[in-house]
């Protein structure tokens, strides 16, 4: 069972990564795809407000580079720009269960 739902300011004390592998886990165990989803479309906008431009495109060839930037999602100045997608799935779905 997932824990109590947390508010944003608990939330906005957690590390970008903390906060992109629970997001993760909570939609994995919810089976959430369509929040998987709106993760990787909101890859490219997270890129554009870093400056890179170039990625800031979301086409079907787009696709398959974004699921290798999927898997960097919670790392570094990219977690950082999710935060706020982290924060509201978070304050909406609940906390993973913790795991054993």
């Amino acid at each position: 069972m997932a824990d109590a739902t947390p508010d944003a300011a608990d939330l906005d004390r957690l590390p970008a990564r903390e906060l992109h592998d629970r997001a993760v886990a909570r939609a994995k165990e919810r089976r959430d795809v369509g929040f998987l989803w709106e993760l990787l479309r909101a890859i490219p906008a997270a890129a554009a407000a870093l400056g890179e431009q170039d990625r800031a495109t979301f086409d079907l060839l787009h696709g398959l580079s974004l699921l290798e930037e999927f898997t960097h999602a919670g790392q570094g100045e990219m977690a950082e720009a999710l935060r706020p997608l982290y924060t509201e799935y978070l304050t909406r779905h609940g906390m993973p269960a913790e795991r054993a």
